[in-house]
């Protein structure tokens, strides 16, 4: 459970640096009732940047900055290459989604698999079927209401719970190597989280310009909720997407995660490129 445990510190981090901006390490560590050498050494282990560099990532205008400095055009996107052969296409060795007609059967025949697991991001609820993962829910937030959120979304499936059989493509999945998914969702949805695939790791998209990336310019409230309905979180990004103003928007497992990941994302991608 290290990942949960270096997740647990950095959200409190993160409840402490919003009530009093500016707050150096050592008082920090205080608050967190660790050293500063050990906060420092949590921080570096899951970040691979410094608590300072970290926090400016964590600031309440984050998402300003990410949307002025690395706000991604999908319409533009394939063709500068940002896409690319990037690590998130290289999660999926399959993508398969429900036909229309098992759609609306809403799982009935289907057995889908279930557990808990840690996650870079706290205590994560996963679902999949014999296919491949469907599910992905941070429980940060949200507590158990993760995992009943995911089992809901297939009314008449069966559920089992066995962690050892989705555990090899969790692995996969939070280790940056490939992993089947078995998605259920109306076909505009899809579309919705195919655009997402394509704004690469710490950069953000506007949920207009996703809109304009699907055709239907018009219907940004119907692309934020595909969007707030992406049954694979962190996989498929839906943590990229931001109001046009440069507010975060809604986030279905909790802003405070998305926060989280959009700061670690950023400061990973900087610490790769020293970009």
């Amino acid at each position: 459970m290290e990942q949960s445990y270096h997740y647990q510190v950095i959200a409190r981090a993160l409840r402490e640096i919003d009530a009093t901006p500016g707050l150096g390490l050592e008082p920090l560590a205080a608050r967190l009732n660790m050293s500063p050498a050990h906060f420092q050494k949590v921080f570096s282990a899951w970040v691979g940047v410094s608590p300072k560099k970290y926090q400016q990532y964590l600031a309440l205008d984050q998402a300003k900055r990410m949307l002025a400095n690395r706000h991604t055009v999908l319409e533009t996107a394939l063709a500068a290459g940002l896409s690319g052969p990037g690590r998130l296409h290289d999660l999926f060795l399959t993508w398969e989604a429900m036909s229309p007609g098992d759609y609306a059967k809403g799982g009935e025949g289907l057995t889908v698999f279930w557990g808990w697991f840690d996650s870079p991001f706290g205590l994560t609820a996963v679902t999949g079927t014999e296919k491949g993962l469907c599910g992905m829910g941070f429980a940060a937030e949200m507590g158990d209401a993760a995992l009943e959120d995911l089992l809901n979304r297939w009314p008449k499936a069966r559920f089992i719970e066995d962690p050892m059989f989705l555990r090899p493509w969790v692995l996969q999945a939070f280790g940056g190597q490939a992993a089947p998914l078995y998605l259920i969702g109306a076909p505009f949805q899809i579309k919705v989280w195919e655009a997402l695939l394509r704004v690469p790791s710490g950069h953000v998209t506007t949920y207009s310009d996703l809109a304009g990336a699907v055709g239907t310019p018009r219907a940004v409230r119907a692309v934020g909720t595909a969007v707030g309905r992406n049954p694979i979180s962190w996989l498929i990004p839906c943590h990229r997407a931001l109001r046009k103003s440069g507010e975060l928007g809604g986030y279905h497992w909790g802003l405070p995660v998305k926060r989280a990941i959009l700061a670690w994302e950023a400061a990973r991608e900087e610490a790769l490129t020293g970009t």
